[in-house]
């Protein structure tokens, strides 16, 4: 745990009881706060009282007293609606912060030197931030890492010189850390996500911009440039005096690291330079994970590494659950589960690296559907529609993939093991990879994916893959 000290002896309001409301609550009693929590569902404030956390209804408080509202990310700070607590507090003049908030204000006081390592970006944070974390805990440093990945970050281990914290922060957390200042800070990359909180494409990429624009000028800001809104971004960062390190893996930079057939490089202006090698690593295939690559190798060189060790590092990187997960065998039958892509660029990324796709998709749709994935539709030899979006993707399909709503994942993982054993393809694979938030069926992309893994270790014949 972080003890936020910075608060002693003041009042903090929080909302949201879950695993980052909570660890704030706690970080700031062991501070020395005085903590007053809620959340809307009753069995979460029953929760923080058992864990010795002060409740009451923040609607029946006394506001002139309260210095700061913490709230939880998932909880609405702008779009569609503030929630009534953030409400309650900008009437009062009460500043909304959130725990990355917290963890900056206790680094700047306790450890201001000590290496911050802050990834956003609409796909491979996950990925990127593990991978970050795996390379330098390979080099033998203390690697603390979480934020949105999972483990909150007040729940890690305190900063200090020696040892650097790899976070990664969505859009939600970094719309409540306005003083966000990361000593290395990587935007991968933006396309159209969560709208419904942030209202437009414009408003969640100046969300995403606070990260890299926080970094100070003796940091590292390291920016994707293969999209238009990155690139500009980027553009506008160098013209501030950051230090910025672009990043591609369609077309070569001067000054800058991109990926050439499999290599990660560096270009200095005086020449090119190999860092590391990405052959033969299964747990980084496709362009998408170049991409998360290249930006963790950048950022890994901003704390220090060498290339030798960046390639050991990623040579032993093991991957990450639900993205790209190669889960099981039948026979020729490769079974991958990538339930965290949750929107139809993610699910681009993973149709990419296969042929003779057996395809499970569906959940709670996001806006677009999947009418961007056309080109990928030759890669399908047919689709498996689950939940809420069944009808409107399979009207996408229509004639140019064969598919099947399927309703359920039990039935479309028994459908498509089906049609895979009883295809002439060389080398089919079952893709969960559903273009699609979870909620209409499960609570996360984590609880489906282990649904995925479990269903198909459960079918006759399957071997595991470890």
């Amino acid at each position: 745990m972080i003890p936020i000290t910075t608060f002693a002896n003041k009042k903090v309001a929080i909302f949201g009881l879950g695993g980052s409301g909570l660890a704030s609550a706690s970080a700031l009693l062991a501070g020395g706060a005085d903590v007053v929590a809620f959340d809307d569902d009753a069995a979460s404030v029953a929760k923080a009282n058992a864990a010795g956390i002060p409740t009451a209804d923040l609607r029946d408080i006394d506001w002139s007293k309260i210095a700061s509202l913490v709230l939880a990310p998932g909880v609405p700070l702008t779009h569609p609606a503030p929630h009534w607590a953030a409400v309650l507090a900008q009437k009062a003049g009460v500043e909304v912060i959130g725990d990355i908030e917290l963890f900056c204000r206790e680094r700047r006081a306790r450890a201001p030197g000590a290496p911050f390592v802050a990834i956003t970006g609409t796909n491979g944070k996950s990925t990127t931030t593990a991978l970050i974390a795996h390379l330098a805990a390979s080099a033998g440093m203390d690697a603390q890492l979480g934020g949105n990945i999972g483990t909150a970050i007040l729940s890690l281990a305190p900063p200090q010189s020696d040892r650097v914290h790899v976070i990664e922060c969505s859009s939600y957390q970094i719309d409540l850390a306005p003083s966000l200042d990361p000593s290395v800070g990587v935007l991968i990359n933006l396309s159209e996500d969560h709208l419904d909180r942030h209202g437009s494409m414009d408003h969640y990429a100046a969300v995403k911009e606070r990260l890299v624009a926080g970094v100070p000028k003796d940091g590292t800001t390291i920016v994707g440039v293969d999209d238009a809104w990155c690139q500009k971004i980027a553009d506008r960062l160098a013209r501030e005096g950051k230090r910025v390190v672009p990043i591609s893996v369609r077309r070569k930079l001067i000054d800058g690291v991109f990926v050439e057939r499999g290599r990660i490089m560096r270009g200095t202006g005086q020449g090119e330079s190999q860092i590391a090698a990405l052959g033969g690593i299964g747990s980084l295939r496709g362009l998408h994970n170049a991409q998360n690559a290249a930006c963790a190798a950048a950022a890994a060189l901003a704390l220090g590494l060498d290339g030798a060790t960046i390639q050991a590092g990623l040579r032993s990187f093991p991957g990450l659950a639900h993205r790209m997960e190669e889960v099981g065998r039948l026979g020729v039958i490769l079974f991958v589960n990538d339930s965290k892509a949750t929107n139809a660029d993610s699910t681009a990324q993973a149709l990419a690296c296969f042929n003779d796709i057996f395809w499970i998709a569906g959940g709670k749709p996001k806006t677009g559907g999947i009418e961007s994935l056309r080109g990928f539709f030759p890669r399908i030899r047919k689709a498996y529609l689950i939940g809420e979006a069944s009808d409107e993707f399979a009207a996408t399909l229509g004639a140019a993939v064969p598919h099947e709503i399927a309703g359920t994942l039990d039935k479309a993982v028994t459908a498509a093991m089906r049609d895979a054993q009883d295809s002439n393809a060389q080398e089919p694979v079952v893709l969960l990879s559903p273009a699609c938030a979870s909620f209409d069926q499960f609570r996360n992309f984590e609880v489906r994916g282990d649904a995925f893994r479990a269903l198909v270790r459960a079918l006759p014949g399957v071997t595991a893959k470890s």
